[in-house]
């Protein structure tokens, strides 16, 4: 069995990671929910930036656009990549933040450049992540039960 790349202490610091996360922008549902589900919805809250920032672009709302490309990239930096075990996470870890780093440098500079497709870059990276994070649910629920 491979180790999590994500913290073991994650239960323990509960409590303070849940702020964290309500600082990046994902509020309902924070209280009382796993560490599982927490990411969960670090992703689904990043998705859901890199939509508005698109529509706001397209209808040439650049500060809004601005705005919500800046709330996915603290939800990557912030959430995503400080949930990180580099020491613990191996392999899969390092790559992960070295993945997750690379996303919030193509956030930036789709910000700068207003550029439509680095948004659809950002997306499609991140996708296979929250579809393989969406079904293990099953399984990690399993185990905390």
């Amino acid at each position: 069995m491979q180790a999590s790349p994500f913290s073991s202490v994650a239960s323990r610091r509960a409590a303070p990671r849940a702020q964290m996360y309500s600082r990046v922008g994902v509020e309902t549902g924070v209280q009382g929910a796993t560490p599982h589900k927490l990411v969960a919805m670090l992703f689904d809250g990043y998705f859901e930036s890199i939509a508005r920032a698109k529509a706001a672009l397209a209808c040439g709302q650049i500060d809004v656009k601005g705005q919500e490309i800046s709330r996915a990239a603290r939800i990557v930096e912030e959430g995503l990549k400080a949930s990180l075990d580099l020491r613990g996470g191996g392999a899969l870890a390092v790559d992960l933040a070295a993945l997750y780093a690379y996303i919030t440098r193509r956030l930036t500079q789709a910000n700068l450049h207003n550029d439509a497709a680095l948004l659809d870059e950002c997306r499609d990276l991140m996708q296979p992540l929250r579809d393989a994070w969406t079904s293990i649910a099953a399984q990690v629920d399993g185990v905390a039960a």
